[in-house]
């Protein structure tokens, strides 16, 4: 059967077709522009293999067009929304990737639940696409900072609007790297007066001794990956600008007992090692006009007793407060490499088997 003809994307926002235009058995959308075209497709038509999983249906390309082999309404709809979303993001000078068409699915499908509960349709341009409507843009910095995932544009959602917010989720989810680029953006920005970033000194399952140096020095270590969050986003000179005018401040946990922290940004990292009491020290700094943010894993606890971890406390204490913000990332929200995913994934998998299996009872030997 011949391919349905469609509207091309030829730099304006071509309309969902209407369902009653959707009946045939595969469903073309045609990309003038070969740049976009190579970029909507990655390297090697990688994307379009993304966005068959996503759609749930085979895609092939043929020429400038991409074709969708089925006939249901509701996939061809969903075909024509990512490939907008992804149009979108090529324009604004991006390469999607597969988060990117991830992300633009599950919006969809939010606004689609949305309205099936309403008991309407969406149009297509009440769709939010994940293009640029919130780029994190940090004065003097290197370059925009966009969510690649739908978690992380609900948790940039969350450093916009909750005066606290809490970053829950396995290694390589972007948690501590944008709330460093909120955290930047705002005091740049002159928006607040500093920046505070603090983390507690918790060797991770080794003992390193007695290390050398003064103070300084020895903390160093633990503090080195917050600076590499900031040395992505802005320049060397910028930072130590920025600690000379004693606007940024990096320091351990220890260090904020006593203090107030009003009118500041002040980020908690590797949080899932405070004990409880910790925690509560650090809640109570906060003073006006500032925001904090957590972030931590609670997979990886490194204290004595992972029930003391101060992380998995305020998560069941403190979710009923309004201005606290929740934000929960999962393993297929990695973005670090597709080797970390798959090996977040197979330790949680191993997890819940360990928790599922039974506990043999341990004979004990009579002395004899």
């Amino acid at each position: 059967m011949a391919d349905v003809p469609v509207p091309q994307l030829n730099g304006t926002r071509s309309p969902i077709p209407a369902p009653h235009s959707l009946s045939q058995k595969t469903f073309t959308v045609a990309i003038e522009d070969p740049a976009a075209l190579r970029d909507i497709c990655g390297a090697n038509d990688r994307n379009v293999t993304h966005i068959a999983d996503v759609v749930g249906a085979p895609v092939r390309t043929r020429g400038n067009e991409l074709i969708l082999e089925s006939e249901d309404a509701a996939r061809q709809r969903l075909f024509r929304v990512l490939l907008d979303g992804l149009l979108e993001l090529v324009r604004d000078g991006r390469h999607p990737d597969r988060f990117n068409i991830a992300t633009v699915a599950a919006r969809m499908q939010d606004r689609v639940d949305a309205a099936s509960a309403a008991g309407t349709r969406p149009a297509e341009d009440e769709v939010p696409l994940p293009a640029s409507d919130k780029p994190v843009l940090i004065p003097g910095g290197s370059g925009r900072v966009f969510a690649r995932s739908a978690t992380q544009m609900r948790y940039l959602d969350a450093l916009q609007s909750a005066e606290i917010v809490v970053g829950i989720g396995p290694a390589g989810t972007g948690k501590t790297f944008l709330a460093v680029a909120a955290a930047l953006r705002e005091v740049l920005g002159h928006q607040r007066r500093r920046l505070v970033i603090t983390r507690p000194v918790v060797e991770a399952g080794e003992s390193l001794g007695f290390l050398p140096g003064d103070l300084g020095q020895k903390i160093h270590p633990y503090l080195r990956p917050l600076y590499d969050a900031m040395d992505a986003l802005v320049s060397p000179e910028v930072v130590r600008r920025l600690e000379d005018n004693r606007v940024l401040e990096v320091a351990p946990l220890a260090y904020m007992r006593g203090r107030t922290l009003a009118n500041s940004y002040v980020i908690l990292d590797e949080a899932q090692n405070t004990t409880r009491e910790q925690m509560k020290m650090f809640l109570t700094r906060i003073g006006e006009g500032s925001r904090v943010v957590v972030t931590g894993d609670i997979t990886q606890v490194d204290l004595p007793r992972r029930r003391d971890s101060g992380l998995i406390h305020i998560a069941s204490i403190l979710s009923p407060i309004q201005e606290i913000s929740f934000v929960r990332f999962a393993q297929e929200d990695v973005v670090r490499s597709t080797l970390v995913r798959r090996i977040v994934q197979a330790y949680e998998e191993a997890e819940g088997e360990g928790e599922a299996a039974p506990q043999r009872p341990v004979r004990r030997q009579r002395a004899g």
